[in-house]
């Protein structure tokens, strides 16, 4: 028996029930395990398993020998290819089988192979916001932390308790250390070894990665007004500067700012960081 969820309470229904009353398209060599929890519309492919834990939002499609266990919340209309696991336990050395769980936004698509783990420690999560684009071989390790309209592509891998901002790009094959902070706007180019945070609207390449420029490509297709670009310029002209302390840009970027950008470029600058700031 599965249990499907309506907006009164909690119903038990067969499956061959459940594909005609919610619309429901589960094929029959998956397994689905009772407790498992499917939005309306939920399409789920041959060889796929589903565990105890899981919620599926509705709309949601897992194409083929997709795998979701552990207790993995995923949301509304994503897409979810082939040999893709979600939810699968942490591969850090402290995880001691304690209960966390992955949460996965609306509208996400997943692509071949993808893996996304979840956190290490009681509690604790392995997050993916909405809209995000990620491409085959992707590797989302423990405690990661992923916003909005983020590109992941081919075979970028992402160590423990990383944190990427909206509208991130991260280039084929790059490999971002644990703890790393990648800024909103960023690109990150392929093949790219990155140990350290990666400033907002930054791009950075390079193994290890150096500050390349401001990325302008993306401030021109998110459409930031001539003067903020400009404002952004100069803040990275000051934090480039060979003689330039960090600290001593920071201070000066405190009376220079005035646009919301300029002002989360310098909030970024002052949050602490584990791994220090790339900024050349």
């Amino acid at each position: 028996m599965l249990r499907f969820f309506t907006n009164e309470k909690a119903r038990y229904v067969s499956p061959a029930e459940s594909v005609n009353i919610y619309s429901l398209n589960i094929h029959p060599t998956a397994i689905v395990h009772p407790s498992a929890r499917l939005g309306r519309g939920v399409e789920i492919g041959p060889y796929c398993l589903v565990g105890e834990n899981v919620h599926i939002g509705a709309g949601t499609k897992l194409y083929a020998n997709v795998v979701i266990n552990g207790y993995t919340h995923i949301g509304k209309d994503c897409q979810i290819h082939p040999f893709a696991v979600i939810g699968g336990t942490s591969q850090d050395k402290k995880f001691r089988g304690e209960i966390s769980y992955v949460r996965i936004g609306d509208r996400n698509v997943i692509r071949e192979f993808v893996t996304v783990n979840r956190g290490t420690g009681a509690g604790t999560s392995t997050e993916v916001g909405d809209d995000n684009h990620l491409l085959a071989y992707v590797h989302i390790a423990h405690n990661c932390v992923i916003g909005n309209k983020v590109v992941m592509s081919n075979l970028c891998q992402l160590a423990g308790h990383v944190v990427v901002g909206d509208g991130a790009n991260i280039g084929g094959m790059a490999g971002i250390h644990q703890f790393v902070r990648i800024g909103r706007m960023a690109m990150v180019g392929g093949y790219s070894k990155v140990k350290k945070d990666v400033l907002p609207f930054a791009t950075v390449e390079g193994n290890p990665a150096t500050l390349r420029s401001l990325n302008l490509k993306g401030l021109e297709r998110a459409r930031v007004a001539v003067e903020v670009v400009s404002e952004l310029k100069e803040a990275y002209r000051l934090l480039r500067h060979p003689n330039m302390t960090l600290a001593t840009a920071v201070e000066q970027l405190r009376g220079q700012t005035q646009s919301v950008e300029g002002q989360e470029l310098l909030s970024f600058l002052e949050h602490d960081s584990d791994r220090g700031v790339l900024k050349r």
